[in-house]
């Protein structure tokens, strides 16, 4: 039996090896695909890129000149039913007047292997959609029928774009790819910069090639009979072709606090820095953020908007009269803007109604509120400038390019720095922007259209400070009073939890999440006023939150705060650890335990810092005459630790989740 099952495994690594190597084409899927049971290299996947290739092809079209073709290839084998969703496939596309793109489905089919034959399902009408994403995109979507564990699916698609665009191509997927190949075709009038990322790489091959197109034009001639004459005229140009390929790329693991996976994936983008068509003089585009910054502030929806000030001048002479400090006119004009304008839920740097009609429609998209806080902070006499910004779900703008930037918010220059603001969000305030702006730099653009980067990320901690009294009956319930106190980043995300939440939905809640506990005399202080800390009171119960064995009652001093698990289990860390901020926990805890109770057991005190002033963790308690006071912080100084830091930062979380969950151990006397 031993034998066989290492025949079998033998039989389906030779099966891997040759998938690998030979020559894919759609409608080819061959009876060992469709028998293969787990993944040769990665046996958790739950589904896996067979192959994968793709072609962007810049070629002159009749009627739209040069164009952008892009045609995809696609296998993917389902392994398990948590695979079923890679069945589905979807690709966005622009959709506005000015840039429009098209995308076909073709060829697309699930296999299966039914009684040792193939059998072959074809996408019908009913699983093929057209959706909107926003105003300016919409994206087709396939849902592959007769699905199954073991099924392999495979379509094509075709994209039609303006020349300028190439997408951009991923090598790696949340599931292993086996074969990805990439290949662009670019004439030489195009100069285009290739971008890869990631931590592995594909392998490139270049090549030229000799290439034509055909010119077709006519006249018409005036005369007795009017005529019209076709002419063709033969061009010869010289093509660059570029091709990528990544064979047996595993896939990409998720990891606690990582900022945006995409921003690992290995990938490859084009952004397009100049066009030099013959006889005519050079178009240069992208070719570093200082030329980006300025395009972008030269777009009629950027710069020019940020000259317009007749809609607001009379509101804001009223709004800052009596207002003398910088300090006093940006927050009383942030809270203008604030108060008078809602975000649409619309991202974009640049303005979409335009600032004028957003002011007075009382609502806009990113571009039209902060570009508007932005000309109201100049006309007040400040040295105030937008900033172009990537979100944190739109990946880290890593090249220079127009598309890297998703977002704008505003800044003010002031002699001990910048102050960044964000008008979009009723909870940001100074230098407190919405953590979905946290994405390590943004460029600052000038009147003049120079720029220069931001650093994005908060260097101030912000605290959560927990103030916490309980006593233990002789039976291990617990009864207690709990004060939390919240500042800067910490405030902001907890009043985005409960904006809009029922109170007893957001108790209900609470409750689950701390050992099914039972909170009465809930209060919150500051809740709306949002330059001062966030502050929430209550009492509890709970009768889980000890265990009473043999006559002794063991308990964890934190309870429901205890850290109970190192969120870093990896053995290596592939990348940077992203808390998004710095911050301080600190817990005061005093604990009545009960009559007839003594303390056998105290966890000792300890510290534990990293070094370069990265973290300290702090532990002390102390006991006195039936009553234990415990002083905790849990400090982190860098939002961003990179992947060389890591192990210093596995071990501290280590040692700190060790000493939390060490329990006092109290006997009757």
């Amino acid at each position: 039996m031993k034998s066989i099952k290492l025949f079998s495994l033998s039989v389906l690594l030779l099966f891997f090896s040759k998938v690998t190597a030979q020559e894919f084409k759609l409608g080819k899927v061959s009876i060992a695909e469709l028998e293969q049971k787990v993944h040769p290299k990665d046996s958790a996947a739950v589904a896996a890129v067979l192959y994968k290739k793709g072609k962007s092809r810049i070629e002159y079209d009749q009627t739209d000149g040069f164009v952008v073709l892009t045609d995809v290839e696609t296998r993917i084998k389902i392994y398990k039913k948590e695979g079923y969703n890679w069945a589905n496939h979807s690709v966005w596309y622009f959709n506005t007047s000015n840039l429009t793109e098209k995308v076909f489905f073709t060829d697309a089919y699930t296999y299966n292997l039914v009684n040792g034959k193939i059998e072959k399902t074809k996408l019908k009408s009913e699983g093929t959609f057209d959706e909107v994403l926003d105003k300016v995109r919409g994206q087709k979507k396939i849902t592959m029928p007769n699905v199954k564990e073991g099924s392999v699916v495979e379509f094509k698609y075709s994209v039609k774009s303006p020349s300028r665009m190439i997408r951009e191509w991923n090598f790696q997927s949340s599931i292993p790819v086996n074969y990805s190949e990439f290949s662009t075709y670019i004439p030489e009038y195009y100069v285009f910069n290739p971008r890869q990322k990631g931590y592995i790489f594909p392998k490139v091959t270049a090549t030229k090639n000799n290439k034509s197109i055909t010119l077709t034009s006519k006249e018409r001639s005036e005369g007795r009979v009017i005529r019209t004459e076709y002419s063709t005229e033969k061009v010869e140009y010289i093509e660059s072709q570029n091709t990528y390929i990544a064979q047996d790329f595993p896939a990409m693991k998720d990891e606690a606090f990582v900022n945006n996976m995409d921003n690992y994936v290995s990938s490859i983008e084009h952004e397009l820095a100049m066009v030099k068509f013959p006889n005519e003089p050079l178009k240069p585009y992208s070719t570093d953020w200082n030329s980006v910054a300025k395009t972008i502030y030269d777009y009629d929806t950027f710069g020019p908007e940020l000259n317009k000030t007749g809609y607001f001048e009379d509101d804001l002479e009223v709004l800052l009269a009596g207002k003398n400090t910088p300090e006093e006119k940006i927050l009383a004009i942030l809270n203008h803007v604030k108060s008078n304008v809602k975000w649409n839920k619309y991202t974009g740097y640049d303005c979409d109604l335009g600032v004028k009609k957003a002011y007075k429609e009382k609502t806009g998209n990113i571009g039209d509120i902060n570009l508007m806080l932005t000309a109201m902070l100049r006309f007040a006499g400040l040295n105030a400038d937008p900033v172009l910004v990537s979100t944190r779900s739109n990946g880290i703008s890593l090249f220079p390019n127009r598309n890297a930037f998703n977002y704008v918010i505003a800044a003010v220059e002031t002699p001990t720095g910048y102050v960044l603001l964000d008008a979009s969000d009723k909870f940001s305030i100074p230098n407190v922007l919405p953590v979905h702006c946290l994405n390590w730099y943004g460029r600052l653009i000038r009147k003049d259209g120079s720029s220069e980067e931001i650093d994005l990320m908060p260097k101030k901690p912000s605290l959560d400070t927990v103030f916490m009294n309980y006593t233990i009956d002789a039976d291990g319930k617990i009864t207690g009073k709990t004060r939390r106190q919240c500042t800067d980043y910490n405030a902001l995300v907890t009043r985005d939890n409960i904006d809009g939440v029922k109170e007893e939905t957001y108790l209900e809640r609470l409750e689950n999440e701390n050992n099914k506990i039972e909170i009465s005399e809930y209060s919150r202080t500051n809740e709306k006023e949002i330059l001062l800390p966030m502050i929430e009171s209550y009492s509890f119960t709970g009768n889980d939150l000890c265990e009473v064995i043999g006559g002794k009652i063991y308990v964890n001093p934190m309870l429901f705060f205890t850290e109970s698990q190192n969120p870093f289990k990896q053995e290596i860390r592939e990348y940077p650890v992203d808390f998004k901020y710095p911050f301080a926990d600190k817990y005061n805890i005093i604990i009545k335990i009960p009559e007839g109770f003594a303390v056998e057991t105290l966890p000792a005190p300890a510290v534990i810092a990293m070094a370069d002033d990265l973290g300290t963790f702090k532990f002390n308690i102390a006991s006195n005459d039936g009553t234990l006071q415990l002083m905790i912080s849990n400090q982190i100084n860098e939002a961003i630790i990179s992947t060389e830091k890591y192990e210093m930062l596995k071990e501290y979380y280590k040692g700190m989740v060790a000493k939390e969950t060490e329990k006092i151990v109290l006997k009757r006397i």
